[in-house]
């Protein structure tokens, strides 16, 4: 069980950071701070810039916290609350990637949650740190309930109509 949770967690760690290294240096892909500060603002994210960096920010973030196996539940709350808002902006388009939905930001999203309860595994941070004896249904609840008070916070704040 635990190499298969450092699997996940390597996986996912990786990709978010990818997402967010897109989104603020353009790598892999990307378009970089410029390009996705235009689409924050087309879809209604003002102001853009300041947006699309908490955006890169908190998906390298995640993603770190979570490949290493740090602070698992704010790595999985952070994860949570960012795709929460990501999936927001597809969620006219149904739930399936084929239309456009946001089915592969709820799956992110999904994953982060469930880290937060589930911890890190053996093979973490955490682990070494002696911190996973306090991660549990306790953690994954306060990490579940950051994320969706943060996106809500989030979207209530900064979402606007687009001009």
């Amino acid at each position: 069980m635990d190499l298969g949770v450092l699997l996940l967690r390597l996986v996912i760690g990786a990709l978010l950071v990818g997402h967010g290294t897109q989104k603020l240096f353009g790598w892999f892909g990307g378009s970089g701070l410029t390009g996705t500060a235009k689409f924050f603002e087309a879809v209604g994210f003002r102001p853009g810039r300041p947006n699309a960096i908490v955006a890169g920010l908190s998906e390298c973030g995640a993603g770190l916290l979570i490949a290493l196996g740090l602070l698992t539940p704010l790595g999985g709350a952070m994860a949570a609350g960012t795709l929460i808002v990501a999936g927001s902006v597809n969620a006219k388009k149904g739930l399936w990637a084929t239309n456009g939905g946001y089915e592969l930001p709820l799956v992110y999203a999904v994953i982060g949650a469930c880290l937060a309860f589930i911890g890190p595994g053996a093979y973490s941070l955490d682990q070494a740190l002696g911190l996973t004896s306090r991660w549990g249904v306790a953690s994954g609840l306060v990490a579940l309930v950051l994320a969706v008070v943060g996106s809500g916070g989030f979207l209530a704040v900064s979402r606007r109509r687009p001009a």
